[in-house]
């Protein structure tokens, strides 16, 4: 049995009937879930329809001669924001500013060696 007390003064409030509430419609819901996937049976980690393996690359035959492969629709971004990944990474990286302690301290050193000088 839980007891809380106000803050004011006030005598205990007892919260077991809350608590008790609150178990009996959670392990309500648990015991009445169903996936809402659309699927019949298994789910996203069942094994599938495919029967066999049939030795293409994620199982997608290739298209006939003379034809070209058809993009999905999420084919032309991902490669367009893994392009300019690569860009910004392979040109903004090694053009950015040194701000290491080590180079600063040399800048120090060698002005103040020519100040004293």
């Amino acid at each position: 049995m839980i007891y809380t007390e106000h803050s004011y003064g006030q005598s205990p409030v007892r919260t077991t009937s809350t608590m008790s509430l609150l178990r009996k419609t959670s392990t309500g819901l648990l015991r009445n879930f169903k996936p809402r996937s659309g699927h019949s049976e298994g789910g996203f980690f069942s094994q599938g329809t495919q029967e066999g393996k049939n030795g293409f690359l994620f199982g997608e035959t290739p298209p006939p001669p003379g034809q070209k492969r058809k993009w999905e629709s999420w084919e032309a971004p991902w490669y367009f924001m893994l392009g300019g990944a690569v860009l910004i990474l392979g040109l903004g990286l090694p053009s950015r500013p040194d701000t290491s302690i080590m180079t600063w301290a040399k800048r120090q050193a060698k002005k103040e060696l020519d100040e004293a000088a």
